[in-house]
């Protein structure tokens, strides 16, 4: 039986969630309208706190800054860059995983290592896979007559390197998650599929995609957002620089130069103001797209 909301299980509700509505308010919705108003600020006193001028001149200057619309370009590139091939290669290995193999458990751990691992100790990692000298990579690619390859010191091949890490360092998560979908699966539609006799890629094609839609669907939404705020895999891969000749500045990194390095805090505001309205669009189109292709049992 559903009761019907009164004053008192209104007030009753609210005592609970205050405590999380406090600490939500405090450091997510609060510093998030405070850096909207920033980003209007083009003469502030910060030692003071006292605003002298506003207006649009801080999107103004960032929209004619050459290194802005380079961090806009690379940050796109890299999110057509991992979402993608993040995805595509987290469900074929969820759906090995999802299969009667031996040390199953083992293999679930080791793919789900990278996600649990500091993103500096990755890095360290894949500085010296990536070295162009001894790395693993170059000594693989050699075997194929390639030869070796400044993956972190040559402007061209820096932000590949750095989809391939993030790649490899997300896997663990979208993994997991698509192992979840699939084991949620009812079995009785595959026996049906079975019975019809659908081949491996129809039942694939007709029972597990509709169904893992929902999944997939949350997964690319997470994924673009953590991909729209790459920061800390550009700070550790390339020891606090964002990459040769600013070949792996993104627009989180080009907010961190302002604000933490150079101190105009209010163009570091509209910069961030300018990425949320990015994400924004992006995760809006998402809803859009998602409300036609994804089936909910």
């Amino acid at each position: 039986m559903t009761l019907r909301p009164n004053w008192k299980s209104t007030c009753k509700a609210i005592l609970y969630l205050l405590p999380a509505l406090l600490i939500l308010i405090t450091f997510n919705i609060y510093p998030i309208i405070k850096s909207f108003l920033m980003s209007f600020y083009t003469d502030y006193d910060y030692f003071n706190n006292v605003v002298h001028a506003r207006g649009l001149t801080n999107f103004i200057t960032l929209f004619n800054d050459q290194n802005f619309i380079k961090a806009l370009s690379n940050t796109l590139i890299f999110v057509v860059g991992v979402v993608p091939i993040s995805i595509i290669l987290s469900l074929l290995i969820a759906l090995l995983l999802n299969s009667k193999i031996k040390f199953l458990g083992f293999f679930r751990t080791i793919y789900f290592l990278p996600f649990v691992t500091s993103v500096v100790a990755v890095a360290i990692v894949w500085g010296w896979i990536f070295h162009s000298d001894y790395g693993l990579l170059n000594y693989f690619l050699g075997w194929f007559g390639v030869d070796p390859i400044k993956w972190i010191t040559d402007p061209n091949f820096a932000m590949l390197a750095l989809i391939i890490l993030s790649i490899w360092k997300g896997l663990g998560f979208n993994i997991i998650i698509f192992l979840a979908g699939l084991q949620n699966i009812n079995q009785q539609y595959y026996l049906a599929a079975k019975v019809d006799g659908a081949s491996a890629w129809n039942r694939f094609k007709t029972v597990t995609l509709p169904l893992l839609s929902p999944t997939m669907f949350f997964i690319s939404i997470i994924s673009i957002i953590n991909a729209f705020k790459v920061f800390d895999e550009i700070f550790a891969l390339f020891n606090g620089r964002p990459g040769p000749a600013n070949s792996t500045l993104t627009v989180v990194y080009y907010v961190y130069q302002k604000f933490y390095e150079e101190w105009q805090f209010g163009l570091a505001s509209a910069a961030a103001f300018v990425l949320f309205i990015f994400v924004f669009i992006f995760t809006l189109i998402q809803l859009i797209i998602g409300k036609k292709f994804v089936h909910y049992q």
